[in-house]
């Protein structure tokens, strides 16, 4: 019972690793099979990204018979997964303590905004509201020109998704061993809040405090992509052998023995200053140019790439990380190959992202109900069911 992003990113990567995820959609769908060009309708590409591994099944859970059918489902299920506010399971009489009465093992897990144990319980959350209230934009700013900002992804949303894979899974093995299920609540904000302030909580760690928190070198207006004569360049100098290697590389053997650049102490202290010389020093040669020198020194370097150029990147070519498959309905399509090796069990995915509803004769089938029952509930509007392998504009 996940829509948009943190819920079915999360949903997608427990599918990845082998679990058999049944997505309930309302008779709309989710709303993400709207975003982005599509060749067809309810089929975007944000939507395809992050449903993959699942089977659907188009739901109207404000009807009766729509809950009864899920609870019939929850009835064999591991995991129930939601992302709505726990009131909103409430009102549909979904609450932990109903689904718990169908079936005591399960795991109960909700990603959601907030505790359900402070003022912020019953308030919305978005990706966007998220990292303004955990600090990240103010970070931003004070990185950059004082403008707070979002980053351009829906970070907060991933960061929840995989707190939830991790969460979902401590708990089965706790079912596991104990044969006991419960409710598990993942909140976003206080998830993102220790996210970010696990890097700068720094001198307000103590009490009394010592400084005003962040990390120095985090904030730093350098700490970017640095530009060179014919573009920019992501490089990162830490440690004192990569230091001394990159004085021998550039020929500036005259900062070995400045004080700011001698010693980790003395460079976190002048951060600013020293990302800002090594940013005048990069901006003498190509590209190119540095790439082969700092490989060579062995100085961590990797290019910046743009969102058509990483397509293109050897590493990722030679791995097949964006492997060309064929969809059904969509035709060819570029998908990204899940990240984990595994020794003995490799994950994959199972079957590419589902129709608006195409599996839901199959998956009520399953839970128990008849054909004549399956088509009472298609032709009282309770289920949708596609027609076309993944046309979500088709219903019988």
């Amino acid at each position: 019972m996940t829509s948009v992003l943190m819920g079915p990113y999360a949903t997608q990567t427990l599918g990845d690793y082998g679990a058999d995820v049944i997505k309930v959609e309302p008779p709309d769908g989710d709303i993400t099979r709207q975003i982005g060009p599509a060749r067809h309708a309810n089929m975007g590409p944000v939507f395809l990204n992050a449903n993959r591994s699942k089977r659907s099944i188009s739901l109207d859970l404000k009807k009766p018979a729509g809950r009864d059918a899920l609870l019939r489902l929850a009835a064999t299920a591991d995991v129930l997964a939601y992302n709505v506010r726990p009131q909103a399971m409430a009102r549909l009489k979904l609450d932990y303590e109903s689904v718990a009465a169908v079936n005591p093992r399960i795991v109960y897990a909700g990603l959601f905004g907030f505790g359900q144990d402070g003022p912020y319980a019953a308030k919305p959350a978005y990706d966007d509201l998220l990292q303004g209230s955990s600090g990240l934009s103010h970070l931003i700013a004070r990185a950059g020109d004082g403008t707070p900002r979002y980053v351009p992804t829906a970070l907060a949303d991933r960061v929840v998704g995989l707190s939830a894979v991790g969460a979902i899974l401590a708990s089965l093995l706790h079912r596991d061993r104990t044969g006991q299920g419960q409710r598990v609540d993942i909140p976003m904000f206080e998830t993102m809040v220790g996210f970010v302030m696990g890097d700068h909580l720094g001198g307000l760690t103590f009490e009394p405090p010592l400084d005003q928190g962040g990390y120095a070198r985090h904030m730093s207006p350098d700490r970017r992509p640095y530009q060179t004569s014919d573009g920019y360049i992501s490089v990162i100098i830490y440690n004192d052998k990569q230091w001394n290697s990159f004085f021998e590389v550039t020929g500036r053997d005259d900062l070995r023995a400045d004080p700011m650049f001698a010693t980790f102490a003395g460079r976190l202290a002048n951060i600013d200053k020293v990302y800002g010389e090594v940013g005048r020093i990069l901006v003498t040669r190509s590209t190119a140019e540095w790439m082969k020198l700092l490989v060579d020194g062995d100085i961590p370097v990797m290019p910046v790439h743009d969102l058509v150029s990483i397509l293109d990147d050897p590493h990722l070519v030679d791995t097949n990380f964006f492997p060309i498959t064929e969809h059904p309905t969509e035709g060819a399509i570029r998908s990204m190959r899940v990240a984990t090796a595994w020794s003995k069990t490799p994950a994959a995915p199972s079957r590419l992202a589902p129709g608006l509803g195409e599996q839901s004769r199959e998956i009520l089938g399953e839970a128990g109900f008849n054909a004549d029952e399956i088509t009472q509930l298609v032709n009282d509007g309770v289920v949708r069911a596609s027609t076309a392998p993944c046309d979500g504009n088709n219903q019988d």
